[in-house]
């Protein structure tokens, strides 16, 4: 992690909202390494990458099959990506085997969890987060998975960094959490689908200006049997003000945060101060 002395307050980060496609864990890891390489030649410092990007969320079938320990195949190549581009990177998420898991406290001895691994830019891993919240309206992933018991921050760039995932936006409590705990920025890695853009767009924002942070929401793209991902992953500012974002096609969304913005809403308008309940 990178000492807070040795950074000038801004952190450049890119929002990888690629393709996914069902099932296809080679291809869709080829094209995260791919565009971690792209945003570092851009000058990015911190690139992140959507929920369930290597499976498909929605491919539910193929979960178990396609699960991996931290230290697997996908992880490896990411870590390496990262120290090969000097470039921070968030694993979005994948289905994690927690019964092959080795080394990293785990929530439960055996089966799946939804789960995001923050690597800095030499490929060490400093944070670890498992979705809190699974999502059962029509859908098989709290059957599925194990929910996440841990949140952590990390540094990066001077910039501490807070994780969660998707679902988890509906729950404000965990970003008091994470706030509480230091977050300026808050990274989620999503699969947001149509026709939900109202309340991924209005989630997202609230969370940004009660907690007066940054806010980016990285949403893959691609359409699976029964839904289509509305893309339009997001930068909010500590304002609420949206500072970059996209349609709903492949493409790398970048911006730029700065700890003076955090600072400085936080001073002229003290509202984290103001709390009577915890």
């Amino acid at each position: 992690m990178t000492d807070r002395s040795g950074s000038d307050g801004t952190l450049s980060v890119g929002l990888a909202q690629i393709r996914i496609d069902a099932g296809e864990v080679d291809r869709n890891v080829d094209r995260a390494c791919r565009v971690i390489g792209d945003a570092a030649d851009r000058g990015v410092d911190l690139v992140a990458l959507p929920e369930i990007f290597t499976v498909g969320y929605f491919a539910f079938d193929r979960y178990e099959r396609c699960a991996e320990p931290l230290d697997g195949e996908t992880m490896t190549r990411l870590s390496a990506a990262a120290a090969e581009h000097d470039v921070a990177v968030l694993a979005g998420s994948i289905v994690e085997n927690l019964a092959a898991t080795d080394g990293v406290e785990t929530p439960a001895d055996e089966g799946l969890a939804n789960t995001a691994v923050l690597f800095d830019a030499a490929g060490d891993r400093q944070l670890v987060y498992r979705k809190h919240h699974l999502f059962g309206y029509e859908s098989a992933e709290s059957d599925l998975l194990v929910p996440g018991e841990r949140i952590e921050t990390a540094t990066i760039e001077g910039v501490t960094v807070g994780v969660s995932t998707c679902y988890d936006l509906r729950f404000p409590a965990l970003y008091r959490r994470l706030v509480d705990d230091g977050a300026e920025l808050v990274l989620v890695p999503s699969a947001w689908p149509y026709p939900r853009i109202e309340h991924w767009e209005t989630l997202s924002r609230a969370r940004a200006i009660e907690n007066q942070c940054y806010v980016a929401t990285i949403n893959g793209s691609g359409a699976f049997d029964d839904a289509t991902l509305l893309g339009r992953s997001t930068v909010y500012d500590p304002w609420g003000v949206v500072r970059a974002s996209s349609g709903d096609e492949p493409t790398l969304v970048t911006a730029e945060i700065d700890l003076e913005a955090v600072e400085g809403v936080r001073s002229e308008f003290p509202a984290l101060g103001d709390r009577r309940l915890s």
